[in-house]
């Protein structure tokens, strides 16, 4: 009799189904179509004001249903970037299990480099509550205490307030000034660095307990294993 090996668990086929990183009521994982679908409907009920415009590709912009496969057809896109050379990670910020927007971390050559860029949306109602804050704390949680990152940045339009406040509550040190082309014309885009020293040295207030599972499969998906 031939013995039947054991089906591949999820974990083993996809690693980051596995990874769930936990601050009390708020969870960063990997969405699941379930999960994206519900995320679609929520960016279809509006992620910014419409005179404004946080994005350099204005995937916001058109239907409700032009937005929402928007979303789906890039998530998917995501799947097929996800090598030690190159990732790019987007997770599901959850509040209580409720889908709230995406906090996603990409990064080349992350294994010499020890950087990774963050970039983040919610949904517009849930906006103006701190969750900006804390689920960048999260994603710079995962980074450098998880992936060992030495340095994280980020970047917003002069004209996002509320992406520099976070940058800027946290400790990141602005790295310049990039001129970008944004809906036909010329738009200025800070630049933010927070190394691992400016990372260590935040203030109590800012040091969430987090709780991070599934990590050691990802590492080795990653490249990063030791």
């Amino acid at each position: 009799m031939v013995d039947t090996p054991a089906p591949l668990t999820d974990v083993e086929i996809w690693p980051l189904t596995g990874l769930r990183v936990v601050s009390d009521d708020l969870e960063l994982r990997a969405p699941d179509d379930r999960t994206m679908l519900d995320l679609a409907r929520l960016a279809a009920q509006g992620v910014h004001r419409e005179d404004e415009m946080p994005f350099v590709v204005p995937w916001t912009r058109g239907t409700p249903v032009q937005v929402a496969r928007s979303v789906m057809t890039y998530q998917w896109g995501l799947r097929q970037r996800t090598t030690p050379a190159d990732w790019a990670i987007e997770l599901a910020v959850l509040r209580d299990g409720e889908p709230l927007g995406l906090q996603g971390m990409y990064a080349k050559d992350f294994r010499i480099t020890r950087t990774a860029e963050t970039g983040s949306w919610l949904g517009l109602r849930h906006q103006h509550g701190g969750v900006g804050t804390r689920m960048r704390l999260l994603i710079l949680h995962l980074l450098f205490e998880g992936l060992a990152a030495e340095r994280a940045t980020s970047s917003a339009f002069v004209d996002n307030p509320g992406s520099t406040g976070v940058s800027r509550k946290i400790g990141y040190r602005d790295n310049g000034v990039v001129r970008t082309a944004r809906d036909g014309a010329a738009v200025d885009s800070r630049q933010f660095a927070l190394d691992r020293e400016a990372w260590d040295a935040r203030p109590d207030a800012l040091r969430l307990d987090v709780r991070i599972e599934g990590l050691d499969p990802v590492l080795d998906q990653l490249g990063l294993a030791p």
